[in-house]
């Protein structure tokens, strides 16, 4: 599931008509990244690596619509980075890649 996930956000970014040349390569690369950390995670967390593909997901697909709502785009991003507390410690290249796409989105989604 979190393969497939990963994989119809990357179709998302590479269809998605609302971003230019270096924001669709940024956000390539940090997902790439983040398949890589949440498929480590998900050998011991499953449940939190879903959640936070999911919330990837979610994320992406509201920042990259062709008129982002802030309404929609904040508690998403919101969510996004909730899903990552606690594995500061553990895990922290997994947070880093994902406070990256938080501010990535954030900023397209401006």
């Amino acid at each position: 599931m979190i393969q497939g996930t990963i994989a119809k956000i990357e179709e998302k970014i590479q269809k998605a008509d609302s971003l230019d040349t270096a924001n669709r390569k940024e956000l390539l690369s940090l997902v790439s990244n983040l398949k890589t950390e949440v498929t480590r995670l998900s050998e011991t967390h499953r449940d939190q690596a879903e959640s936070i593909a999911g919330f990837t997901a979610i994320s992406t697909h509201e920042a990259t619509r062709e008129t982002p709502d802030p309404r929609l785009l904040t508690p998403a991003l919101d969510g996004l980075a909730s899903s990552v507390k606690g594995f500061e410690t553990t895990h922290p290249r997994l947070v880093q890649v994902v406070n990256s796409i938080c501010d990535t989105l954030a900023k397209m989604g401006i």
